[in-house]
């Protein structure tokens, strides 16, 4: 049984989740975090309860988004922040990341089938277990040849212009 502190966390992160848009974004205003307007993006289910537990237990304390397990999929996401991001095992299937700074983020075990990163800025990024089928990278700005050869043999697209 969850003890009364993480239930009331809990209770305010399903709030949050029920809130639209623009009540979530006045939310974040107050705790000092709409940097992470993202957030008011996110559908209300049991991973995403969990990440918004993480973002309202300490947000003056907040210094890197913390995605684990997240589920962002489906949404628009372009020119989204995402340095130094833990997205280990998020759900960002079909996701438009398009110009979006993810450097040094953790994608580890996350679910990118059909999502773009087309223009996104991608260096010192982790890759391991995650699922690139038919996700468009664009230049791959940021990748390593390596990287960017086991994305590909992963299914991931590139654009034609660094294909040769």
């Amino acid at each position: 049984m969850l003890n009364t502190s993480t239930q009331n966390l809990r209770s305010r992160a399903i709030q949050f989740l029920e809130q639209s848009p623009q009540q979530r974004l006045e939310i974040l205003k107050q705790l000092g975090i709409a940097r992470y307007d993202f957030l008011t993006k996110m559908c209300l289910n049991e991973a995403n309860i969990a990440c918004i537990m993480r973002f309202l237990q300490n947000p003056s304390q907040l210094k890197f988004p913390n995605l684990i397990g997240a589920d962002l999929s489906g949404l628009i996401l372009d020119e989204v922040n995402f340095i130094r991001g833990n997205l280990l095992g998020a759900n960002l299937q079909g996701t438009s990341l398009v110009n979006a700074d993810v450097i040094f983020a953790n994608f580890s075990n996350a679910d990118l089938r059909n999502a773009n990163l087309t223009g996104a800025t991608l260096n010192e990024t982790m890759w391991l277990n995650t699922l690139v089928e038919e996700c468009e990278f664009g230049e791959g700005v940021g990748l390593t040849k390596s990287q960017r050869q086991d994305l590909r043999l992963r299914g991931g697209r590139f654009s034609l212009l660094l294909e040769n």
